[in-house]
């Protein structure tokens, strides 16, 4: 409940109010949750302090808004944890989700001066660039775009380039994946981004550069990907 004379912030504490209805099971996903108004009136409240708590609860992916509608609880957020090395369709598989993809577009193309240097190939070297849209449990989750050289991987196709491409190379290649280096920053959804993912212009994403190699260290895939930030978050376990 809220505590008026708390020395915290009274916006804080219906924050905290809505997650813990959230967490409880009391709202559940896609339920609408009381208006600006309401929430006002039952706190004794202004309608200022509920528009920040929601503002906010929107910004971390708790919250949605549906113009016309009003707001609604977000879906959970999926979490990854930053160590081991999995592909995102084992990923959505270890959490009970059904991973998909749509293929967006498949060509061979020659791998310009940065593609070349992150893949340690010549610069016009054949690479594939591989666009795709990432889906678990039918809603998307990520816009990848991968870079892989033609001679380390040959054979690949539109066909099994939309399944697990790590699979596809330990299995039918019989070469072993050793690491990867991943970056990872914040950035916000641009109009293409936004159209693939289904998310607003301008709503927070996730800016992922991964380069992946095999067990001898050559490098064979480059990716870069734009997570949804409101249904994606990585965690990471520091020890002193």
């Amino acid at each position: 409940m809220i505590n008026k004379n708390s020395p915290i912030p009274i916006y804080y504490q219906l924050e905290a109010y809505i997650k813990q209805q959230i967490e409880s099971g009391d709202l559940k996903e896609d339920d609408a949750i009381p208006s600006e108004r309401e929430f006002a009136e039952k706190f004794q409240i202004s309608r200022m302090t509920v528009r920040q708590a929601i503002n906010n609860l929107v910004l971390e992916g708790y919250l949605y808004r549906q113009k016309g509608r009003g707001t609604f609880v977000n879906k959970k957020k999926v979490e990854q944890e930053l160590q081991g090395m999995t592909s995102f369709t084992e990923d959505m598989v270890s959490r009970g989700m059904t991973p998909s993809s749509k293929l967006l577009s498949f060509d061979r193309i020659p791998a310009d001066s940065k593609i070349a240097e992150e893949l340690f190939i010549a610069e016009n070297d054949s690479v594939y660039k591989i666009k795709r849209i990432r889906l678990a449990d039918g809603a998307p989750m990520a816009l990848e775009t991968a870079y892989i050289p033609v001679r380390i991987v040959p054979g690949l196709t539109e066909e099994n380039s939309n399944q697990s491409l790590y699979r596809y190379i330990e299995e039918n290649l019989s070469l072993s994946i050793s690491e990867a280096r991943q970056e990872i920053e914040a950035s916000i959804a641009g109009v293409k981004e936004a159209e693939d993912l289904a998310i607003e212009e301008g709503a927070p994403i996730l800016f992922i550069v991964r380069t992946s190699y095999l067990g001898d260290g050559t490098p064979f895939e480059l990716v870069k990907s734009s997570f949804r930030a409101d249904r994606y978050r990585f965690v990471h376990t520091m020890k002193r």
